[in-house]
């Protein structure tokens, strides 16, 4: 029973949660953050606390064989109805897949031989990350038909929002579309970092409840006035006086604000006012989908591209990977970060002039 593109996560710890277990589990793919909910959620409910310490193991893939491993599935559990046997760090399993021989043959078939016939009181789970199986080949063909077999996809930026409010929604939740903004922009795309700080947001948050940007602010400790978000607020503006007086706050505070951090937010900002300004289409839905950003935020960058012009822009992307290669030494021989934070923000507020005198220069 081909199980990939049938069983989501939700699917299988639900079928956990009704003790309906599989003997093999194989978790692969660039997402870290499902295979880890998935092991968790079988380290709980298979065994009871008082079975675990005879029935449940943990093999790391650097350490141990296929070999090793399989001995210990085909052994009986010890006064329980099951034994739990987890394979971390499974993609270093130097022999977890058959060889080829010279007439093409497969050779040291272990796993293949285990999924013919595996030991049904034994729950097998492989924890195998950051990489995918090639379904062409003969192992994930029988992990597809006689195991559990679910690919961890990696999330894209923009797909951050939903997951953040769907993550909440499942809690009770909402969150106010500035909150989650600030959010997305903090805590990047690291499934594992943002369920991490979203469970330390709700300690003191109880359903039903909206999660406002004071929130985050005192669970969290992001400042609701000095963050990159509310600096594209002021560069989307051109309010010169609130772009330095959070820029101050950055190069103040570098350790909570490292500049290749802002940088890369800058950038994207940037980088999608471009973007907007290439739309035939500049509907609300369409701009929105072609940014990446909720349709709430839309009418920020109408704005903002009405004070951005095309060549400014371009100069903008140029003098930002300038400034990331300050940020790493080349050209920079004294400035420090808090030095090319202001430097920087100076150039992007009045980027206007900046490009005025290079237009002159070349007509000169």
């Amino acid at each position: 029973m081909g199980r990939i593109l049938t069983m989501n996560h939700k699917e299988i710890i639900s079928d956990l949660e009704k003790k309906l277990f599989h003997p093999v589990y194989f978790l692969c793919g660039e997402e870290p953050y499902y295979i880890d909910l998935i092991t968790a959620s079988i380290e709980k409910s298979v065994l009871d606390e008082t079975e675990r310490e005879f029935n449940q193991f943990v093999f790391y893939g650097r350490e141990n064989n296929l070999a090793t491993v399989l001995d210990a599935a085909y052994r009986f559990p010890m006064m329980a109805n099951y034994q739990v046997i987890i394979v971390k760090e499974a993609q270093d399993l130097k022999d977890l897949f058959p060889r080829k021989k010279d007439k093409g043959k497969d050779d040291d078939d272990l796993l293949l031989s285990y999924l013919d016939k595996p030991q049904k009181t034994t729950v097998l789970v492989f924890c195998y990350k950051y990489k995918t199986l090639d379904m062409r080949t003969s192992v994930a063909k029988k992990l597809a038909k006689s195991a559990v077999l679910f690919e961890s996809k990696k999330l894209y930026d923009k797909q951050i929002p939903g997951w953040i409010e769907n993550y909440l929604k499942d809690k009770g939740l909402i969150i106010g579309h500035k909150a989650l903004a600030l959010l997305t922009e903090y805590l990047g795309n690291d499934l594992s970092k943002i369920s991490n700080e979203l469970d330390k947001l709700m300690i003191n948050i109880a359903p039903p409840s909206e999660i406002t940007v004071n929130d985050i602010e005192q669970n969290i400790g992001i400042s609701k006035d000095y963050n990159v978000f509310e600096l594209h607020d002021a560069l989307g503006s051109k309010n010169a006086e609130k772009a330095m007086r959070i820029i101050n706050y950055f190069a103040s505070n570098t350790k909570d604000n490292p500049f290749v951090v802002s940088m890369g937010a800058l950038y994207s900002y940037f980088s999608k006012l471009f973007i907007y300004h290439t739309l035939k289409d500049k509907s609300q839905n369409n701009v929105a989908a072609s940014l990446g950003v909720s349709p709430y935020f839309v009418k920020d960058y109408i704005s903002a591209a009405k004070v951005y012009s095309m060549p400014s822009l371009q100069k903008a992307i140029h003098i930002l990977k300038e400034y990331d290669l300050k940020s790493k030494g080349l050209g920079n021989t004294s400035m420090n970060e808090a030095d090319l934070y202001k430097e920087l923000i100076l150039k992007l507020v009045y980027l206007d002039k900046v490009v005025l005198e290079e237009v002159g220069k070349e007509a000169n």
